[in-house]
């Protein structure tokens, strides 16, 4: 749905340069892990400022993609549940009605609980184009007590195997957890709980999706012959049903419209557009950092024995 414009995505108000606070609590997170979690919270609430979600019915804005019988629907349509069957060993999805070139687009999950190895839910943007342009969230299932693993993805031109996963640093199935999207002409950034985990720049030379507008899609699938430690840990249908639960998307983007959209005209500014949002604050930068040295557990960009010359981007901070 269109979110009010006190809904878009806010997380650039803090001053670039009044970065004090967080980097106060960054030096002092690295000797205590208590710190870290007080900081994510403080971080998420003073720093991204994102205001709390417009929710919507997905029967308006949302189809039902794939087993209809394994979709199901609450709260007039407020609340939807994706479900891997243990009986049909079918998954399920859906996917929005249209489609979006630049902005925000987020969505609250709540995971698989209990012992969901070998399962794959998936939250993503694609143009579904030979030549496809997608941003990927994956969610890796694991064996109970265990940390659930994010996996990160961007396809442009129909290029992909950009991946890279960190361990939530939260068990995402005891609650509902907002995941993002954000784009523009400048750069992608994914977040968790409106804390950045991944940004990926626009550069001279490195492939970027840019062009292709691209719809919202969510499944539920068996995905153990890779999800969970390399397919060594199979999918144990005993335990199913798996279920994902989804509520209160927030959608701030361009909707894509034949002909071409007011919104996507050359010479029309949209607030993604402005010199905040063109890359990360300092302070995001510091969050990100952490991020990156407490939970990222593989990085395409050092895997030298599956990309022995390294992408172009790999050069550069991604």
């Amino acid at each position: 749905m269109k979110a009010s414009k006190l809904s878009r995505f806010d997380w650039y108000h803090t001053s670039r340069t009044s970065a004090d606070f967080p980097t106060r609590f960054l030096m002092l997170s690295n000797s205590n892990p208590a710190v870290l979690l007080i900081l994510l919270v403080i971080l998420a609430f003073f720093t991204f400022c994102t205001a709390l979600p417009v929710s919507g019915s997905f029967q308006i804005e949302f189809n039902i993609s794939w087993s209809g019988n394994n979709v199901k629907i609450f709260n007039e349509g407020n609340m939807i549940q994706l479900v891997l069957d243990n009986f049909t060993k079918s998954g399920s999805g859906f996917s929005s009605r249209y489609q979006y070139l630049f902005g925000s687009i987020s969505m609250e999950m709540k995971l698989v609980p209990g012992d969901s190895a070998g399962t794959v839910t998936a939250l993503y943007l694609s143009s579904q184009t030979d030549n496809r342009d997608e941003l990927d969230f994956e969610f890796l299932g694991n064996t109970s007590g265990h940390p659930y693993v994010l996996q990160t993805n961007l396809y442009a031109g129909g290029v992909g195997g950009r991946e890279q996963r960190i361990r939530l640093w939260f068990d995402p199935t005891t609650d509902f957890h907002s995941y993002s999207f954000f784009w523009n002409k400048y750069q992608v950034v994914f977040l968790v709980d409106s804390i950045p985990v991944r940004a990926y720049s626009n550069r001279l030379g490195v492939a970027f999706p840019s062009s292709q507008p691209m719809g919202i899609f969510s499944s539920i699938w068996d995905g153990d012959s890779w999800a969970t430690l390399g397919g060594l840990q199979k999918l144990n249908w005993s335990h199913g049903p798996f279920i994902a639960s989804y509520r209160n998307y927030d959608i701030d983007s361009c909707q894509w419209d034949d002909p071409t959209p007011s919104c996507g005209l050359p010479n029309t500014i949209n607030w993604w557009d402005q010199s905040q949002y063109r890359s990360l604050s300092y302070s995001q930068q510091g969050v990100l950092e952490w991020v990156k040295n407490n939970y990222l557990v593989y990085d395409y960009c050092t895997d030298t024995v599956r990309y022995p010359s390294l992408p172009f981007e790999c050069f550069e901070a991604t």
